[in-house]
């Protein structure tokens, strides 16, 4: 049994290099052989993915998070084009819309995200796609404009009526730790109203941890954690649950299972 991490941020958890590989190492002893390593802007991409590039079972996604839209960078638009072809990097991301922390206005955040979307089509990648108190514009947007090789809403935060308008658009939907949270009731309710091969799941670390952990800094290692309230919640045998995941998680981002 093995658990796909498809998102985390690891240069959040540790800026030192050699705490960012014990995350891996820890994350890879409770079975979690696999991790996309998420980078807000592409300073920290910088960072992060030289000391992690050439360590097996860490993928990478290169992006601008809405968090950055008052300064995404110099040159920024040219340095994701050449990030896309660097090996084992595998989407554009995260990319999207935040409305609740107010980053810079509606405009910039959305001519942000469209651009990120335009160059994700021409390089042949798919998207993970950040959404908090924007719903409606990202699947306006998404419905317009998501690459042909797909999208995800990752740590999915909105209700099961708003994952049935994203099914038609053929996204597939990431659950973090909050998933777990008691109070959480809508997300239990998408969760048993989308298809099950849409579903991947991820830490979000150092963010969103598991309620098992509460209190601690999020980790890659405890999405087991998430995965067993998952395969509780669905009925399904926690073995055949992670089986799962992983297929769909390997088919998202095109990698050999």
């Amino acid at each position: 049994m093995q658990f796909f991490d498809t998102h985390a941020h690891i240069g959040l958890i540790y800026d030192n290099p050699i705490e960012q590989l014990r995350v891996v190492q820890q994350a890879k002893q409770a079975q979690v052989t696999r991790i996309v390593s998420i980078c807000n802007s592409l300073h920290d991409f910088n960072t992060v993915y030289p000391n992690l590039k050439s360590v097996s079972g860490v993928y990478h996604a290169i992006g601008v998070a809405p968090s950055e839209v008052q300064n995404p960078g110099k040159d920024w638009i040219q340095t994701i084009e050449q990030g896309v072809k660097l090996p084992n990097v595998v989407a554009v991301g995260e990319m999207g819309l935040d409305y609740y922390r107010k980053f810079g206005d509606k405009r910039s955040q959305i001519e942000l995200f469209i651009t990120q979307l335009e160059i994700a089509q021409n390089a042949n990648m798919p998207v993970i796609i950040h959404n908090r108190d924007a719903g409606k514009d990202v699947l306006d947007i998404l419905s317009e404009r998501i690459p042909d090789a797909g999208a995800v809403l990752h740590c999915y935060s909105e209700n099961a009526e708003y994952a049935r308008k994203a099914e038609d658009l053929n996204l597939y939907f990431s659950f973090a730790g909050n998933l777990t949270y008691r109070n959480a009731r809508n997300l239990h309710e998408t969760v048993l109203n989308v298809p099950i091969d849409r579903i991947l799941i991820e830490s979000e670390s150092p963010f969103m941890v598991p309620a098992q952990y509460r209190g601690q800094r999020n980790m890659p290692a405890y999405v087991p954690s998430t995965a067993k309230f998952l395969a509780d919640l669905v009925d399904m045998d926690i073995e055949e649950l992670a089986d799962q995941l992983w297929k769909n998680s390997c088919r998202f981002f095109r990698l050999p299972e």
